[in-house]
């Protein structure tokens, strides 16, 4: 009976420690806290380029990955890549942003 419980305890703590290392984050991937919060920050910069007059945002996409924000789309000058790339260094989390705009 104690060899039965032992074994049931090794089961439940390598299933445990399998269960926690499945949500941790990797160099190329993000565990689930990560995940959600680079959602918020997406969602912030989104938003924060919505609010800006002098941007058209409906032709901006927007990618976060660990705090880095990448923009890519079409704009109509290089002052509205500026201002956009300025308008999500503004937002909090943002901890870099990658230009990937193109002028149309």
């Amino acid at each position: 009976m104690k060899l039965k419980k032992f074994f049931m305890m090794i089961f439940v703590v390598m299933s445990l420690g399998l269960t926690l290392t499945a949500c941790a984050p990797t160099p190329t991937a993000e565990g689930t806290g990560g995940y959600f919060d680079d959602s918020v920050i997406t969602t912030k910069v989104k938003a924060a380029l919505i609010g800006e007059k002098n941007i058209k945002s409906t032709q901006i996409s927007v990618e976060t990955f660990k705090g880095r924000v990448q923009l890519s789309g079409f704009v109509s000058s290089e002052q509205e890549a500026a201002l956009a790339v300025k308008t999500a260094q503004t937002v909090p989390g943002v901890r870099l942003v990658i230009n990937s705009l193109r002028l149309r």
